[in-house]
């Protein structure tokens, strides 16, 4: 197993939920993720080339280095330059770097995008019996997410006091929140972080997206927040984030 961590460095049917929110011009996100070496998904997902930002929640590889990272990347780059992604448990550190040098990484981050929505992540997983290669503990991913939520509010506070709105905030996790729909295996066992759903509990964010758990395609809630996980995008799942006005509306596909 390999754990590193660096706080300091910087039922799968289609849902749609009306979020309210303060903003002033339509923007379209598209989210998907647990894309282990497989791209092939993004053809099938229509005007994917035209959206605003692409956001991809982690397992760009399976066990993979800068070398596989990069391949993928160009080629989900080759469809739409405006990407933000963390690394997933099944990706090794060194990727977590290679996506900083792109500056398109999210993990222990916040990002402002074009001044209208704050994307933040908290990548990797918590620890499980795989011995996988990029884990933590839970006191350590939630380190993870207070760091990357303190950055969050300088940029809202920065934003809001701009453009005189309130900024819809996107959480990004590879790993689900424990206790949830998004978290069971087959057995039904929830497998989740306590301390991502500590962390939703506490912020409250518009969106949490979020992944690994492929079995648990799905939506669910904790408090004010809406969960999304996607799946694999080998097996065709993806989330539709449309923004306008003073509404965001996240549907899973």
């Amino acid at each position: 197993m390999v754990s590193i961590y660096n706080p300091v460095s910087t039922p799968a049917l289609p849902v749609c939920r009306t979020l309210s929110v303060t903003y002033e011009k339509k923007m379209r996100i598209i989210a998907f993720g647990d894309i282990h070496m497989s791209t092939k998904g993004m053809k099938n997902i229509p005007g994917i080339d035209k959206a605003d930002l692409l956001i991809v929640n982690g397992d760009l590889t399976n066990f993979g280095n800068k070398a596989d990272a990069k391949v993928l990347l160009n080629e989900i780059m080759s469809v739409n330059l405006s990407v933000f992604t963390l690394i997933g448990n099944l990706d090794n550190y060194e990727i977590n770097t290679y996506l900083d040098e792109l500056d398109l990484n999210l993990h222990g981050q916040a990002r402002l995008f074009r001044n209208k929505v704050c994307c933040l992540g908290i990548g990797g997983s918590n620890i499980t019996p795989f011995k996988t290669l990029t884990e933590f503990s839970e006191k350590e991913l939630l380190a993870i997410g207070e760091q990357a939520f303190r950055q969050a509010a300088e940029f809202k506070t920065l934003a809001e006091s701009l453009h005189a709105g309130r900024i819809p905030v996107i959480l990004v996790t590879h790993t689900p929140p424990y206790g949830t729909r998004l978290d069971r295996l087959r057995n039904g066992r929830h497998v989740g972080s306590k301390a991502i759903r500590t962390i939703i509990e506490k912020y409250q964010p518009d969106l949490c997206i979020t992944g690994h758990i492929h079995e648990s395609k799905g939506f669910d809630d904790i408090g004010r927040t809406q969960l999304i996980n996607p799946g694999m995008l080998h097996h065709g799942g993806w989330i539709d984030i449309q923004i306008k006005n003073t509404s965001i509306n996240a549907t899973l596909q």
